[in-house]
């Protein structure tokens, strides 16, 4: 089954004061409580019993409540979601036919959804990856010989 893109929010659409507050309490027990072990979150909504997270997704949630705090949007996307031409452009900060050029010269794989093609987000992000490590490899040599 196919993924679909995440949730997104605006910047200005969270309590920046809350976030910061959340993030740093987080952060502290993290650092209070380091290791690799699942994080344990007693509070109203688990009741008696303790809501238990993957230590990653506590990492990241503090994150993620750290770019609310200093007003940034932010947006989760699971590597299986699946784009549309416009979205994985927007994502790579290019045109919509630069990107299809990318797509039919095989640079990024794609399927097609009909007519319409679609881009899973972990083939967008590992092109990505590959395109910013050129550029700097690139940036690197050239600057070396001036």
């Amino acid at each position: 089954m196919a993924g679909r893109a995440g949730g997104t929010i605006r910047p200005g659409d969270a309590d920046a004061e809350l976030a910061s507050r959340a993030a740093r309490r987080i952060r502290d027990y993290l650092s209070a409580h380091p290791g690799s072990d699942p994080v344990r979150i007693q509070g109203e909504l688990a009741g008696d019993d303790a809501l238990i997270v993957p230590r990653e997704a506590a990492v990241m949630l503090a994150q993620l409540l750290a770019l609310l705090a200093s007003g940034q949007g932010v947006q989760l996307i699971p590597d299986a979601a699946e784009l549309t031409t416009q979205q994985a452009a927007d994502f790579l900060n290019v045109s919509r036919p630069y990107l299809i050029k990318l797509l039919e010269t095989d640079q990024i794989p794609y399927r097609l959804v009909g007519t319409h093609r679609r881009i899973s987000f972990a083939d967008l992000r590992e092109y990505k990856r590959r395109d910013d490590l050129s550029q700097r490899l690139t940036s690197c040599h050239g600057s070396a010989r001036n």
